[in-house]
């Protein structure tokens, strides 16, 4: 059974607005070309408890679930003490995460033509960054080396914990993904058609909408209302997604009952969904 995908995006930055959360749509886009979807995304600031609290809920769930920033040793980093605290766990250096931070460490003194110093303050300090929860397993960074971890929680699920830098980011949920979920890939085509609909109100689409979904079960029936689109004005966007031989069927009925309806309607839309084998 395919596992439900989430995400936990950890920052002040973000709830202030100072800066715009990038991860969502990027891992929309990830999953969606591996034929999965996101099931449902938190957001929290730079609070310890609410952490841990976000972490605990996710750690007890059966989910996959990516959490976002907050991996660093700087004072305002807390996720990976709070992912120690919601596991009931002790912190401690991950020998694998040591080894290649220190490694980091000599690539950036040899690039900057000076002794490597093992003992220096803040090289010592940087161990931090592989300071995980006992049993944690590491997540490559091909950035920088720095890794990330992955956490099994008691409900069967896992969470992932990779740095807030989209470009150290991305890279590691695609490795995560290739090389943990590969057997729940979709790789069946999916399709996603839909018509503008104007004037209409979703509770009188509402029995039309139920009708298809009972008659194809591996479709899915979607309304997007809007009041204030600046090319269609007051609409819904009305359709269906799911397996491509599927959809077509659906979307003769739902367009039939459109007719029957004497609904006015507008431009149609398709939508590839998914990745062929």
């Amino acid at each position: 059974m395919t596992p439900q995908f989430g995400l936990i995006i950890v920052g002040d930055e973000i709830l202030s607005g100072k800066r715009a959360d990038k991860h969502m749509p990027k891992a929309i886009e990830l999953l969606a070309a591996r034929g999965l979807a996101l099931a449902y995304a938190d957001y929290v600031g730079d609070q310890p408890g609410r952490i841990t609290a976000t972490l605990q809920r996710a750690l007890a769930s059966a989910d996959v679930v990516f959490s976002f920033g907050g991996i660093g040793a700087t004072p305002d980093d807390h996720t990976r003490q709070c992912a120690a605290r919601a596991l009931g766990k002790d912190l401690t250096l991950h020998p694998e995460a040591e080894a290649l931070i220190r490694e980091r460490m000599q690539d950036v003194a040899r690039e900057q033509g000076v002794p490597y110093e093992p003992d220096r303050a803040d090289n010592v300090h940087r161990l931090n960054m592989g300071v995980f929860p006992a049993g944690a397993r590491i997540i490559p960074n091909p950035y920088n080396k720095i890794p990330g971890f992955s956490c099994d929680g008691p409900g069967g699920g896992t969470v992932h914990f990779v740095p807030g830098f989209p470009v150290m980011a991305w890279p590691m949920v695609e490795w995560v993904l290739d090389n943990h979920y590969a057997a729940f890939f979709n790789r069946t085509p999916q399709t996603e058609q839909s018509v503008v609909v104007y004037g209409a109100m979703e509770a009188a689409l509402t029995p039309l909408m139920e009708r298809v979904e009972k008659h194809h079960p591996q479709v899915r029936v979607f309304s997007l209302p809007s009041v204030d689109h600046p090319q269609y004005g007051r609409h819904i966007e009305l359709g269906v997604k799911g397996p491509a031989e599927a959809v077509p069927a659906a979307w003769q009925e739902l367009k039939g009952g459109l007719h029957d309806f004497g609904a006015t309607c507008g431009p149609e839309l398709v939508r590839k969904l998914g990745r062929p084998a």
